[in-house]
């Protein structure tokens, strides 16, 4: 009875202990001085390293897109422009902003569970906490801003190479001719859209850098412990990507 008990109630305890990290995350800094340094190294490490993996992924995947569209696009009634069309929306809707930020959410994600995971183990968060450091605030502030400021970047550099992907595509092959992809990629251009995905990924920039970092917060036990934080917090943080990624397509576009 006791162990079904805790069953039902630890979702509550993990809610609640989450919202009091947060609580002693968003204060105001000791330091102000010290704060921006913090958050230019953090910008620099969390988000400025990874651009070359969102231009990789998003010429490729922007590449394959084209292609695999072409070769649904069957009917001979539907005009080539088409292909252009629904590859730039789709890039833009969903891809550079949903699927790039779980990529993110591995790569980012684990990198700051791991981090503040090990500070845990090694009890260098004690020792903050000892010297009078409101250590939640010191080590998790920067990371969280800083990833929020920069991740609608990395969303743009991803619209913006998943296009040029597409674009080779069609300079490279014969399967859409240059004029009818440059129009495609024009027509009927919301830029409402850009705006969606800037939105969702400063949003899903939140949810990453929080959730990895209360992983790490509370993580015990040894390096395994750590690796173990780090794996959770990439596949929580991830299913919440997808689930605000419905409730915020319903607010924004309905």
């Amino acid at each position: 009875m006791e162990k079904i008990l805790q069953l039902y109630t630890r979702p509550f305890f993990l809610l609640g202990q989450y919202i009091v990290l947060l609580l002693q995350v968003f204060t105001i800094p000791d330091k102000w001085k010290v704060f921006f340094k913090q958050l230019i190294k953090e910008i620099y490490k969390l988000g400025v390293d990874s651009l070359g993996i969102v231009w990789i992924i998003s010429i490729f995947i922007g590449a394959v897109m084209a292609i695999q569209i072409q070769l649904n696009l069957t009917n001979p009634i539907m005009p080539q422009y088409i292909l252009g069309l629904t590859t730039r929306d789709t890039l833009l809707l969903e891809f550079s902003s949903t699927i790039m930020c779980i990529i993110l959410a591995g790569k980012v994600g684990s990198n700051i569970a791991s981090e503040i995971g090990t500070m845990r183990i090694t009890e260098q968060i004690d020792a903050l906490n000892i010297m009078g450091v409101n250590s939640a605030n010191y080590l998790i502030l920067p990371k969280v801003v800083g990833l929020m400021l920069f991740t609608p970047v990395l969303v743009v550099f991803s619209m913006f190479f998943g296009i040029m992907g597409g674009y080779c595509i069609a300079i490279f092959t014969d399967l859409v001719s240059l004029s009818q992809w440059e129009y495609g990629i024009q027509s009927y251009f919301k830029e409402f859209y850009v705006w969606y995905s800037i939105i969702k990924s400063v949003i899903f920039a939140f949810l990453i850098s929080t959730i990895a970092s209360y992983h790490g917060y509370y993580a015990k036990g040894g390096a395994l412990d750590v690796g173990k934080a780090s794996t959770k917090s990439v596949v929580v943080s991830s299913i919440y990507i997808l689930l605000m990624d419905v409730v915020l397509t319903k607010l924004l576009l309905q």
